[in-house]
């Protein structure tokens, strides 16, 4: 029962980091990355679509992204939704392909965006709290009811509070990688 616990907790530590290097991904750094448009929401026949879904994107170039829309009358409304988007790029059309430059980055900019990826691991570590709270509740109430020890309950504590360590720890790594690629010219 306590290692289902902790699998459980691994298994929420697991999807917050996941979910970290998501959002990472979508930053914008100096290089283009296809992933920075997986935000993006096209409206596609009034579905909210997202671009890889109805267009081939590729990066030809390490300072351009370009999409090839599979379907030539959906070109403006990806140009229309990447415009839209808080991402600050802007599409240029050419029948069914679309080029996006990406200027350099200002120094301001780059903290900006730093600080953006503070902010996702922040976020993940909150995950990672609420996850081991209720890892400790379960424990209390696996304790309290008579189904394990206090000593097994206080020995399973003590792992949780190593996995959780172990997952903040990772976490930091993340971003502190993030943060490098980031500010790095």
């Amino acid at each position: 029962m306590l290692e289902e616990i902790l699998a459980e907790l691994r298994t929420a530590i697991s999807k917050a980091h996941d979910a970290l290097k998501r959002d990472l991904a979508r930053l914008r750094t100096g290089r283009a990355n296809p992933s920075m448009l997986d935000g993006v929401r096209v409206d596609y026949y009034g579905t909210p679509t997202p671009i890889a879904s109805m267009a081939t994107v590729s990066v030809p170039e390490p300072r351009m992204i370009q999409i090839k829309v599979w379907e030539r009358g959906q070109a403006k409304a990806v140009e229309k939704a990447i415009r839209e988007s808080d991402l600050n790029l802007n599409p240029q059309v050419d029948g069914d392909i679309l080029r996006i430059p990406l200027a350099p980055l200002t120094e301001e900019r780059r903290r900006e965006i730093a600080k953006n990826a503070k902010k996702y691991g922040e976020e993940s570590k909150i995950a990672i709290r609420k996850a081991r709270k209720d890892a400790k509740d379960l424990i209390d109430a696996a304790v309290a009811d008579g189904d394990t020890s206090e000593d097994e309950g206080d020995a399973a504590w003590k792992k949780a509070e190593d996995i959780v360590a172990a997952g903040v720890k990772t976490v930091d790594e993340i971003v502190a990688s993030k943060e490098k690629e980031i500010m790095t010219v």
